[in-house]
């Protein structure tokens, strides 16, 4: 029985990672189209990859626009915590079913909504717009990680700080924030990867100016189809797997989610 449980999980996990698989493969071509096997193989779409100046301009664009969106998704994400999970006042049910929803409405519908709303205030095509939009739907994450976290913290801790003297700003800083750090440091990583990630909304918000790594990828493909792209998706694929070994040396991935 163990050995057909272990036949079943690899084939379940080389039917996962088989896409990633025929990509990293296919990025080794030296055609300049897509197709699989390969003809021949070649390290020169990461080299072109490096070459490409849209590419590296966008790929610095996005880790900016990724850091910002992180850090206030963190910051927006600890006070709208500690309000749901630290205080009853009236509302507060209603404000939390809208802060997470965001996970019910589809990608396309929130682009369409958010380029209605920033289109008048003159945003589009703008960091500002493009940040605020990432906020949109980065918040929600950071606000669930945080409050897991916040609801795992011992409120006699903080009660027995404050009893020994310790001002509210003190027991927030010294114990509250070291407690949470977890989820904040979780929380900060995944809306960093998702607004580095996003597409369809980018695609509704910005344009040439302050276009993003995966809006510059789309109007790539819109003109060519070659392995360039695939070893661009491989090198995405590293820094995301890098982020995840980061975190799980620092914290640990099951402390963190």
């Amino acid at each position: 029985m163990k050995a057909i449980r272990n036949i079943c999980l690899t084939l379940l996990y080389l039917f996962l990672l088989a896409p990633i698989i025929v990509v990293f493969i296919v990025s080794f071509d030296t055609r300049q189209y897509l197709a699989f096997p390969p003809e021949s193989w070649s390290f020169g779409s990461y080299t072109k990859v490096f070459a490409n100046e849209a590419f590296i301009a966008a790929f610095g664009r996005s880790v900016v626009i990724g850091l910002v969106v992180g850090l206030v998704a963190v910051a927006i994400g600890m006070l709208l915590s500690m309000a749901l999970v630290r205080y009853k006042f009236r509302g507060r049910d209603t404000i939390g079913f809208l802060v997470l929803a965001p996970f019910l409405v589809p990608s396309i519908v929130l682009a369409v909504g958010l380029m209605l709303v920033l289109s008048p205030m003159g945003l589009l095509d703008s960091y500002a717009g493009i940040m605020l939009a990432h906020l949109g739907i980065t918040v929600p994450y950071t606000v669930r990680t945080i409050t897991m976290s916040l609801m795992a913290v011992d409120r006699r801790i903080e009660e027995a700080a404050m009893v020994h003297g310790a001002s509210p700003f003190t027991v927030f800083r010294r114990i509250t924030l070291p407690l949470v750090s977890p989820g904040l440091i979780a929380g900060g990583v995944i809306a960093f990867l998702i607004s580095f990630d996003e597409a369809t909304i980018s695609l509704f918000i910005v344009s040439i100016r302050t276009s993003t790594l995966p809006t510059e990828i789309y109007r790539y493909l819109e003109y060519s189809t070659d392995p360039q792209i695939a070893a661009l998706s491989v090198v995405l694929i590293l820094i995301s797997v890098a982020v995840v070994v980061l975190v799980e040396r620092l914290i640990g991935l099951r402390k963190a989610i």
